[in-house]
């Protein structure tokens, strides 16, 4: 028998607490050795991890590429592996190598399998992908069943075909038949990071608010607590509700930090909408059992009657430069804002000439308005700021042109107060432009309505 066989047949025989251990934020950037150890010798019954988001941009899922350093992807794989196998605990791993498309989910797969190659480990694994089918997307669009939200337009049929990849999101059924197929091991593409640990408890009649509200607490490690990091944390999950204790001495898990994450990627803190129904927080209680440990209770749980997956896709756009500078200049900096369109009408006329512009160039003042949207009025200027030019071109080629005659230039642009010839602008290292490669935008981020979301995601069976 499996590590999910073994734990679904335990629990149909005794009534405990499930002990849950959220090992990685997003797993690939380390993963603290002694709260992991502090974690695994509470013995929990499921080792979940997410290993993908969105937050890391579009150009992984474009690329097909993992956003994480390969070794220590490995590292990481390699001590949830084989503390999973020492335990024989399931492993739940969702989202597979940053983006989980199908690069992805394989890039992964063929880590483990080389990890258990070498370390002489053998066990059951099911694999769900994640990819949407091109032909079944067009149908859908045809058939008015795919939306958009978050201010995107309508999907077409061209933007179908230019996506590089195109993955949903899958909730917790995909997880609840691989788990009932006695496995010891589950890798999973793009997937809802609740799914990862909230699925074996709702398949052993845990009550799903508390799991899922669990699960969605959880699945970023200690990012709940105070101070917040990414030190593994464990959740001990009754009937009537969890208690969360980080791995780490040093983080507290408290009602006002418990609580505050609530808002953590979501607009209403006390609606969450999954694919497979909504989570209710708004009768949700956060206690504290001790200074470092939160019991929270109350979350309720409805089933949708109309199932939707989250799609999510990206194609190029283009080949992306970018110029790196700065200015200690108090003339130029009060400037710059009507000085660097001017820069760029110059540079666009010295590349272009007679023909029609064939990139975007842009700039970012960091300092003044390079991170927030909105800049308050009046506010007095900094004392220095940093400028970052970007070019998305055609060609590489195109690019660096683009930015390499926008450095000469804005060096010298001449502006009324000037009073040095030498350079507007300092460089921070030479050169200042930088090609950054193919340059991706979400084309699909879309709601698709189905009959059936679990259909679209099959569960594969291997023994490594």
């Amino acid at each position: 028998m499996s590590a999910s066989g073994r734990i679904i047949g335990e629990f149909r025989n005794v009534r405990r607490p499930m002990r849950l251990l959220g090992a990685s934020g997003q797993l690939g950037y380390g993963i603290p050795a002694a709260s992991f150890d502090a974690g695994i010798a509470r013995r929990p019954d499921l080792i979940g991890c997410d290993m993908g988001s969105i937050d890391i941009g579009p150009a992984y899922l474009g690329k097909g590429e993992m956003a994480t350093a390969p070794e220590a992807t490995r590292r990481d794989l390699r001590r949830v592996l084989r503390a999973a196998r020492g335990l024989d605990a399931p492993l739940v791993i969702g989202s597979a190598g940053s983006a989980g498309a199908a690069p992805h989910l394989d890039a992964t797969l063929a880590m483990l399998r080389d990890i258990a190659r070498a370390d002489g480990l053998r066990f059951r694994m099911a694999v769900m992908r994640a990819d949407i089918p091109r032909a079944l997307l067009l149908a859908a669009i045809r058939a008015g069943k795919v939306s958009g939200f978050d201010g995107m337009p309508p999907l077409t049929e061209d933007e179908v075909a230019a996506a590089s990849n195109i993955v949903g999101q899958m909730g917790m059924g995909p997880f609840r038949r691989a788990l009932a197929a006695d496995v010891d091991v589950i890798v999973a593409g793009r997937a809802c990071d609740t799914a990862i640990f909230a699925s074996l408890p709702a398949l052993l009649g845990f009550p799903v608010g508390l799991a899922m509200h669990m699960a969605k607490i959880i699945e970023c490690g200690s990012l709940c607590c105070v101070p917040g990091g990414r030190d593994p944390i464990l959740a001990e999950l009754d009937h009537d509700g969890f208690t969360l204790e980080s791995m780490n001495p040093e983080r507290r898990a408290t009602p006002t930090s418990v609580a505050a994450h609530s808002l953590y990627e979501q607009g209403d803190p006390f609606t969450m909408q999954e694919p497979d129904g909504t989570l209710d927080l708004s009768q949700a209680r956060y206690d504290a059992l001790d200074d470092r440990r939160a019991r929270v209770s109350g979350a309720r749980w409805r089933d949708t009657t109309q199932p939707t997956i989250k799609l999510e896709g990206a194609r190029k756009i283009g080949e992306r430069a970018v110029l790196l500078c700065g200015s200690a200049d108090p003339r130029f900096i009060a400037q710059c804002k009507a000085l660097l369109p001017k820069v760029a009408d110059l540079v666009q006329g010295l590349v272009c000439e007679d023909r029609p512009p064939d990139y975007t160039l842009r700039f970012r003042v960091y300092g003044v308005d390079g991170v927030r949207m909105i800049v308050p009025q009046d506010e007095p200027p900094p004392g220095e700021v940093f400028i970052m030019g970007e070019c998305i071109a055609p060609t590489a080629a195109r690019a660096a042109e683009v930015v390499r005659s926008c450095k000469q230039f804005l060096l010298h642009y001449g502006y009324p107060g000037r009073l040095s010839t030498a350079g507007n602008v300092a460089f921070p290292f030479t050169p200042p432009e930088v090609s950054l490669g193919p340059a991706y935008r979400f084309n699909v981020y879309h709601l698709l309505r189905v009959d059936d979301a679990d259909a679209l995601f099959p569960v594969e069976i291997e023994t490594v």
